[in-house]
């Protein structure tokens, strides 16, 4: 039905009505509303519950810019990827422990019907949110610089101002046992009050073919969401969710161990770059 409305209001089955700016600017309204529905028919209790909500809501918000049509199939799978990956992480059944730093970071997973095995960080900053954001987001393709597991990340397109779509290359990693890999992504940015949501999945973008040498892997549903600590605004508390298809032969034993490392080094590097570079030396 949802996909259904989608086609019919953007056109896109009727080649010589695309460019009737109406019909585009129904197919904004005909996703918010859609969004929308999905979302009060699903309500969730406490903060993440509250966060998908007014993610959902948002659809009805967005601006009446006349996105192309492709723009507009974006900005609907960065709101598909936001919406599922909250629907993953509310779901709080069935979680088991991967591993536990002494500084109390956690990795947990459990497989989930239709996606396949995922990873659950969590982690406690003593850095306040905006400071997370700062680096997680307005300065995203400066990650390379402190994550070695990230060799670069570009933004390829920017659409309106909460999605983008974007290129990252991953250098190997377990030994070289898993060569370079990289994901070309469509992310969905949300913030309200106090909860910032980092979403993003898998998409295809013309003007990024598979390069040589690298394999083409996948994101699914991920999402990183950032909330002050109780009662301590100068602490963050960080949830990542990672779904990644690496693609290729490989032992699922291997995969667990790269993806759930991943995430400890992860915080590792982060903890380090935060505590390294201020946020009036980020900001320049």
């Amino acid at each position: 039905m949802f996909l259904a409305t989608f086609k019919l209001c953007a056109g896109s089955s009727y080649r010589h009505m695309r460019n009737m700016k109406g019909l585009r600017h129904q197919a904004v309204l005909a996703i918010g509303q859609e969004l929308n529905r999905r979302a009060l028919g699903d309500p969730s209790p406490g903060w993440m519950g509250q966060v998908r909500r007014r993610s959902s809501l948002l659809g009805s918000q967005l601006e009446a810019t006349l996105y192309s049509d492709q723009e507009l199939s974006y900005i609907q799978q960065g709101e598909e990827a936001m919406q599922k990956a909250l629907g993953i992480l509310n779901n709080q059944e069935g979680w088991k422990k991967e591993s536990q730093q002494e500084n109390g970071d956690e990795v947990l997973s459990k497989v989930v019907p239709g996606v396949g095995k995922v990873f659950r960080l969590e982690v406690l900053l003593d850095q306040p949110m905006d400071r997370l954001y700062e680096e997680l987001v307005d300065r995203m393709e400066a990650m390379g610089e402190w994550n070695p597991n990230v060799k670069e990340i570009k933004v390829l397109k920017k659409i309106g101002k909460d999605t983008v779509i974007t290129h990252e290359l991953r250098a190997a990693a377990a030994g070289n046992l898993v060569g370079p890999r990289d994901f070309v992504s469509v992310r969905c940015t949300k913030r309200r009050g106090s909860t910032c949501v980092l979403a993003g999945m898998a998409t295809h973008f013309g003007e990024m073919p598979e390069q040589s040498g690298v394999i083409r892997a996948e994101h699914g549903p991920t999402c990183m969401v950032l909330h002050p600590l109780a009662g301590s605004p100068s602490k963050t508390k960080l949830t990542w969710l990672l779904s990644i298809d690496l693609k290729g032969w490989l032992p699922k034993t291997i995969i667990n161990q790269v993806l759930s490392q991943t995430q400890i080094e992860f915080a590792s590097h982060l903890r380090k770059r935060l505590e390294s570079s201020p946020a009036s030396e980020a900001q320049c």
